[in-house]
């Protein structure tokens, strides 16, 4: 059942969009609930689908298309990495292999201590950044090296 709390924020968000169109809704009410939860479970989906008044297929749609939901648990510290070309090209294969082996997690893995969870992210249009990542999709970290990925996991396993 979604809290109080997540009822607020989503009617909040409801308010912004013509009456008829709650589905336009969807991808903050998803957000909300995936930010309180920490991640979306087939049920999160469909309290959210069904809130909402739409198609419990229209909102999975959603949350399994965009890469910053989370369909399984994730860690503490979600890092997302973008592979793309841009970041490709200045690095980022070297930053995802010196992150799985420092963590000893791939992909969509969470670390035994359930701390970190190393995900692969699409473009996030800081190409002039490259490579770069997300910490919970919240704080990008640019200009990536070894060194620079050993003192941020270094400063969030002290957190």
């Amino acid at each position: 059942m979604l809290s109080a709390e997540s009822i607020e924020k989503i009617e909040y968000e409801l308010a912004k969009y013509p009456k008829d169109k709650r589905q336009a809704a969807v991808m903050s009410a998803l957000r909300i609930v995936q930010m309180e939860r920490g991640w979306l479970s087939k049920e999160s989906i469909s309290e959210v689908a069904n809130y909402l008044r739409i198609p419990e297929i229209a909102a999975l749609e959603v949350a399994s298309f965009y890469n910053m939901y989370d369909l399984q648990p994730v860690g503490e510290y979600k890092l997302t990495i973008c592979t793309n070309i841009s970041c490709m090209l200045r690095g980022s294969d070297e930053i995802v292999e010196h992150l799985q082996h420092k963590l000893g997690v791939g992909f969509n893995e969470v670390t035994p201590d359930g701390k970190f969870c190393l995900k692969e992210g699409e473009c996030m249009g800081c190409c002039g950044g490259a490579p770069l990542l997300h910490v919970n999709n919240a704080v990008m970290h640019e200009f990536l090296t070894t060194e620079k990925v050993d003192a941020l996991i270094n400063e969030l396993s002290k957190a």
